[in-house]
């Protein structure tokens, strides 16, 4: 990159996915402001200054998602904001309005308006999920190519009281409108299941997940693991900001494979991956759906192996310990 380095800001930058964002971003010569919940603490900091070109070229900040006006000092100066931070929770969720919703929706809204306020920017990138694609009730049958045209629909996540994706759900369709009202040029990238090496020392739950796919096994003749390389999803990312064609919404999907041949992908990297009940049979492979690439390839994105993918995941929680080697 010649001449002045451009500068972006990436929010949640701790995370899975940001953090190869981070990464990434550094490797071609960008000047990287990145927002932690608390830039003090070691666990959440320490593998992005240890990133080659941090010493020169990261600067974090501290920034609160329900506290407008936090991004204000971030976002200045920047030519692109990369907003990842929301919250993950699957589980033990009593209140999902003030530990999923607020932060994802009122976040999100907080870090369009800071947008909103400096000229420089020039387009924000926003990481949303097939969790906001997918889940409308339209059953999932042989036949179907889902696309970015889907929407998923609040009030099925509700009767599902499945509240991650309502999150996600409710905070897309909150920024598209804030967007469009505001003439904010915004792309957003909607991935799914992510997998790959960590670069942060803590077990994130999509990489979590590949360990517990086992407990899936019961559901094996049905069950399907929508899967995407979380250094697939940190490039895509950056081809929608550098992209000037890129627009709309970009569905990130590398793989909707049965559960169990998942599994007998994890079986020859690491044997306690897969129950031997499920992996001595071949279990007949339900009708799959597909999640178009399309318009994903058209912005140069391109879809490692999942076999490459599960591999390198489960390398990399060994040497993390988080799996015997």
């Amino acid at each position: 990159m010649g001449g002045e380095r451009k500068v972006v800001c990436v929010t949640g930058a701790s995370g899975f996915i940001a953090s190869w964002l981070v990464k990434i971003l550094l490797q071609r010569g960008y000047v990287v402001k990145a927002t932690v919940r608390d830039p003090n603490d070691p666990k959440k900091t320490e593998h992005l200054l240890s990133l080659d070109g941090a010493k020169e070229r990261l600067h974090l900040f501290k920034a609160e998602l329900l506290e407008e006006g936090s991004f204000d000092l971030v976002v200045d100066g920047c030519e692109g904001v990369f907003h990842t931070a929301s919250p993950v929770l699957f589980s033990s969720i009593s209140d999902p309005q003030a530990e999923l919703i607020d932060p994802a929706v009122k976040g999100t809204l907080n870090v369009l308006k800071s947008c909103v306020k400096f000229p420089t920017i020039k387009r924000v990138v926003l990481t949303s999920s097939m969790a906001a694609v997918i889940i409308n009730g339209r059953p999932l049958t042989s036949n179907v190519e889902v696309d970015e045209t889907w929407f998923s629909d609040p009030l099925v996540c509700e009767e599902l009281k499945a509240w991650y994706l309502l999150s996600k759900t409710l905070a897309e369709e909150a920024a598209w409108k804030f967007a469009k009202e505001n003439g904010i040029d915004m792309v957003t990238i909607n991935p799914a299941y992510v997998m790959g090496p960590l670069l942060q020392p803590t077990l994130n739950y999509t990489v979590e997940m590949v360990l517990n796919l086992k407990n899936d096994a019961h559901e094996v003749t049905n069950g399907y693991y929508l899967s995407t390389d979380v250094r697939d999803v940190a490039s895509a990312h950056i081809q929608a900001f550098e992209v000037p064609s890129a627009s709309g919404r970009y569905c990130l999907v590398a793989n909707v494979t049965p559960i169990y041949k998942a599994l007998k992908i994890l079986e020859q990297l690491h044997p306690t991956l897969c129950p031997p009940e499920i992996c001595e049979h071949d279990i007949p492979s339900a009708p799959e759906y597909q999640i178009s690439q399309e318009k994903a390839k058209s912005l140069g994105v391109s879809f490692l192996p999942l076999e490459v993918s599960l591999r390198d995941t489960i390398e990399s929680l060994k040497e993390k310990g988080f799996l015997e080697a």
